[in-house]
């Protein structure tokens, strides 16, 4: 269940962004060159507008108003956005870029740390990209600027799924880079498990295509190694399962009661069948509460079964639902913008004394939230080291979430980050790179793992003059 829908359905009014963050790092200079073939000076404006089919927008211009999704973000603006409409667009505006701008793509907008708006680059705007068309067969192909509810509206109409996330606006791109999780991770694995290729224009400018045929280095990397980092993809080819039937459920706990709830659900969902997917939302306060939902692959009496090995509560819903309704119901309405900063860690097995993880939000805000997301299952069924995503064998993914107002971001970045090393202490330094977060402590090891040394040769091999450089860049 995605964390914002999951906050609704829970009836946790106010927790919001798909992807926060936490402040706004000084820009980004480009890397200097490493070879002489690389241009300098700033960027000529005027004659990439003339090559792109699409729009190009410079600050200066009427019609320059970038927002991403986290208000957050707003102060840290592009010199220019390529709305692209090609991947010729896309290739025109690296070449305009290399050794001249930062340079970074922008699918949903959703990234925790606004590395989609590079300072005083130019933003290579996708969302033009988002034709989704359904193959025969299993395939489906995406373009990389299409939105998860578009991409779900799609399938359903065919009678297939992708896993992925369910927030409607959050891109496919950003999500599959990173690996994806979502409500039907457990049964069927992650978004990037089903990656059959994608075509990515890469920092020579070149279109290439990752598969497991073609440049099977970069696919690897693509297949959870993180956004930004070795090119900018501007299609995706996906295989796809029947849509199944399922039944969702919420669950809610009292203040006091979230320490036993979250000790149970933790033993509960390490030997729960694939089909299941749950996650536990903790809030704070004064005494935390917790709300406890997911979905099951099968029918109300078969989820009725399994949830009768959880703690008992008055407050309980459970519906059967089509694979089309579900998605309504974890997509939710739309969704506004929203401020906040944001965490993750890994949880690999259950937490010894879950009370000291929920002792971590006692007398915070009830903006302040721990979201675990299970894990194991079909993601499990892949070893660490076959994808980039290096959590394999990992229990939960925990996404520490803090809404905010803009003007009190330094005050909740002081609570995000003794909350995220608090919880560090108990799990371990890990986390999620797609909730990527500026300050996390040793963040390249934290987020790649064992998978960190190939991601770097992978780096140097594709863009070895840094051309795709970010403050949390995976740089060979």
């Amino acid at each position: 269940m995605d964390r914002r829908r999951f906050l609704k359905v829970a009836g946790l009014a106010g927790a919001g962004a798909a992807l926060a963050a936490c402040t706004s790092p000084a820009p980004v200079p480009v890397a200097p060159p490493s070879s002489s073939s690389v241009p300098s000076g700033p960027p000529d404006w005027t004659g990439l507008r003339s090559k792109l089919s699409g729009q190009l927008v410079l600050a200066g211009d009427d019609g320059f108003a970038y927002q991403g999704f986290n208000p957050v973000w707003d102060g840290q603006k592009p010199a220019a956005v390529a709305k692209v409409s090609s991947a010729a667009d896309v290739q025109a505006c690296v070449e305009a870029a290399r050794g001249r701008v930062a340079i970074a793509a922008r699918s949903g907008g959703h990234s925790y740390a606004g590395y989609s708006s590079p300072a005083g680059g130019l933003q290579v705007d996708v969302r033009g990209l988002s034709d989704v068309e359904v193959l025969p067969g299993d395939r489906v192909r995406i373009g990389s600027g299409a939105a998860l509810g578009d991409v779900s509206q799609a399938l359903v109409a065919s009678g297939r799924c992708l896993p992925t996330g369910t927030c409607p606006s959050v891109g496919v791109a950003g999500l599959t880079l990173g690996g994806g999780i979502g409500v039907l991770s457990r049964k069927y694995g992650l978004t990037c498990d089903h990656l059959v290729s994608a075509a990515v224009v890469t920092a020579d400018g070149k279109l290439l295509t990752g598969s497991a045929e073609q440049e099977p280095d970069l696919f690897w990397a693509l297949r959870g190694g993180g956004g930004g980092n070795f090119g900018i993809v501007t299609e995706f080819v996906f295989s796809t399962a029947p849509a199944p039937e399922v039944a969702v459920f919420s669950l809610s706990y009292p203040a006091g009661a979230a320490a036993d709830a979250l000790g149970a659900w933790q033993r509960w969902i390490a030997g729960a069948p694939n089909e299941m997917w749950s996650n536990v939302v903790v809030r704070g306060g004064a005494q935390p509460s917790c709300k406890i939902g997911g979905c099951f692959v099968g029918s109300v009496s078969g989820l009725n079964a399994l949830l009768a090995q959880l703690p008992p509560t008055a407050e309980r819903f459970v519906q059967a639902q089509t694979y089309a309704e579900a998605t309504r119901y974890f997509a939710g309405g739309p969704i506004a913008r929203e401020s906040a900063v944001a965490s993750s860690r890994v949880v690999r097995d259950p937490i010894s004394d879950p009370a000291k993880a929920v002792a971590l939000l006692a007398g915070q805000s009830d903006e302040t939230y721990l979201i675990f997301d299970g894990l194991r299952g079909a993601v499990a069924d892949v070893a660490p080291d076959a994808t980039a995503f290096p959590h394999r064998t990992a229990l939960a993914n925990v996404q520490i979430y803090l809404k905010t107002p803009p003007e009190n971001a330094a005050r909740a970045r002081a609570n995000l980050a003794a909350i995220r090393d608090g919880l560090g202490a108990l799990v371990g330094e890990t986390g999620y790179v797609n909730y990527i977060d500026p300050q996390m402590p040793q963040w390249a090891q934290a987020y790649c793992g064992g998978n960190l040394a190939r991601l770097k040769e992978v780096a140097a091999k594709y863009d070895p003059d840094h051309v795709f450089a970010f403050a949390q860049s995976v740089q060979g």
